[in-house]
């Protein structure tokens, strides 16, 4: 998938293109569904497929007051989805104070049409864009009728009867339950980062734990989780700690996970964890050896888990 740098990068080869619009935070399965639709589609009338995508979040912009910011994907991630989903490219519109004032018009008409002259355009069912959110699927089909391009509105993709989006699934997280958010990804939800030294109290424990710097602030409340864990080109089980330490009267909060099976110095290295199920929640034990069983009795069940995971 070629990725192009703004509107201005574009190459003269997709014009005509067949193209899809969104923030595509999480590139989840209602997002997956419209790419490879538009993939499908374009290829079988012989054009180019394109999505079109902002960064920052358009509501980093806007709201810039809302922290902190829960974003499921970062933009690398974001990009590596979507060229799953078999799309030719993506153009990443660098958004800021300027380009929000961008009227639905001239982004039809200067854009789609005037740098594009598109065939078609995907979207979903809700999606709006432009100054004041004025332009939707109406305002699109009028300008098609009048420029010539199609404009097919993809109808609100469920799971269990419930609409497939980025704020459910946000929540999801937020509330603990991996278990729906992969259901609604059609992946684990995954946080990368790097690892730093901790104050060992794992190892002493007869559990060292690799201390995780996250590079996303969207995190699961604190808990004990059973997580995947991509590490040295590995892919290991891991039992992962979020929060504090109240049997060591530690009340700083951390990212830290045990790995599995696994010996070696992750110090300085980026791993990544992909959530499965969270086991319980964070409690204060009467001392180190209590904590030592129950560590025990976590790895234990982390390990009868995900060993029924593909």
């Amino acid at each position: 998938m070629i990725v192009f740098e703004g509107i201005e990068s574009i190459t003269q080869d997709y014009r005509g293109s067949f193209v899809t619009i969104g923030n595509f935070d999480g590139v989840h399965l209602s997002h997956q569904h419209i790419c490879r639709k538009l993939a499908t589609e374009a290829k079988k009338a012989g054009q180019k497929s394109l999505v079109i995508t902002f960064d920052p979040h358009p509501k980093m912009i806007l709201h810039p007051n809302i922290r902190p910011f829960y974003l499921i994907t970062t933009r690398a991630e974001k990009l590596e989805f979507l060229e799953k989903c078999g799309v030719d490219a993506t153009v990443v519109i660098a958004f800021d104070q300027h380009y929000s004032k961008t009227t639905a018009e001239a982004f039809v008409q200067d854009f789609l049409w005037g740098k594009l002259a598109i065939s078609k355009i995907i979207i979903g069912h809700d999606y709006v864009f432009g100054q004041a959110r004025q332009g939707n699927d109406a305002f699109l089909k009028t300008k098609g009728r009048k420029l010539g391009f199609s404009v097919e509105v993809i109808p609100a993709f469920k799971i269990d009867d419930e609409i497939v989006s980025s704020t459910l699934i946000r929540n999801c997280i937020l509330e603990g339950d991996l278990r729906k958010a992969t259901k609604l990804m059609g992946r684990p939800y995954n946080v990368a980062g790097a690892v730093g030294s901790g104050a060992g109290r794992g190892a002493g424990l007869g559990f060292p734990t690799a201390n995780i710097e996250p590079e996303k602030e969207l995190l699961p409340p604190p808990g004990i989780y059973a997580a995947f864990v991509t590490a040295d080109g590995r892919r290991c089980m891991g039992a992962l700690n979020i929060g504090a330490k109240p049997t060591f009267e530690d009340y700083s909060s951390t990212f830290e996970v045990f790995l599995l099976d696994y010996s070696g110095d992750l110090r300085g290295k980026k791993i990544n964890v992909l959530f499965v199920e969270k086991l319980r929640d964070i409690v204060k034990f009467d001392g180190p050896e209590s904590l030592k069983r129950q560590i025990a009795a976590d790895v234990e069940k982390t390990r009868q888990i995900l060993k029924q995971e593909k």
